[in-house]
């Protein structure tokens, strides 16, 4: 399989979030990946919830996206201006907003976060060569008490 690559700068602005997301999923799909309907939708949140806690955490200026897929693994990392990485947290149930990287960490195979020179980088993997995203209850965070 090739290797595909996709940068591009994001603006802080309430589009944001549906054009890197239209985008991405344009260049995916020009790149011919097998990515089932599950799947594709998957990556659709993934690209979502990234991009989102960085137009919302991360303050004014750009935001970097870079989808990248390589030997069957489909990557997405957002770059942006905050030095403070993102901690995994259960929301209230009542809460409207806090689920983004529970939400990643349940739909990604791996993801993190670490530091940049400028800021930080968030990112997700999918492992495409195991069909759909297997995931189940039993491998979502866990809560701690």
């Amino acid at each position: 399989m090739a290797a595909h690559q996709l940068t591009l700068s994001v603006p802080t602005t309430p589009t944001a979030v549906t054009d890197a997301r239209h985008q991405a999923m344009t260049a995916i799909t020009s790149w011919e990946a097998e990515l089932d309907d599950e799947l594709m939708h998957t990556v659709e949140l993934l690209i979502s919830e990234l991009v989102t806690n960085a137009v919302c955490h991360a303050g004014p200026g750009q935001i970097s996206m870079t989808v990248r897929l390589v030997e069957g693994v489909l990557r997405v990392e957002v770059c942006d201006s905050s030095p403070a990485l993102p901690q995994l947290s259960f929301p209230d149930e009542c809460s409207e907003n806090g689920r983004g990287l529970f939400l990643v960490a349940a739909l990604a195979d791996r993801y993190g976060a670490e530091p940049t020179p400028t800021g930080k980088r968030c990112w997700a993997e999918i492992d495409l060569s195991t069909g759909s995203n297997q995931k189940d209850a039993i491998s979502l965070p866990l809560q701690r008490s």
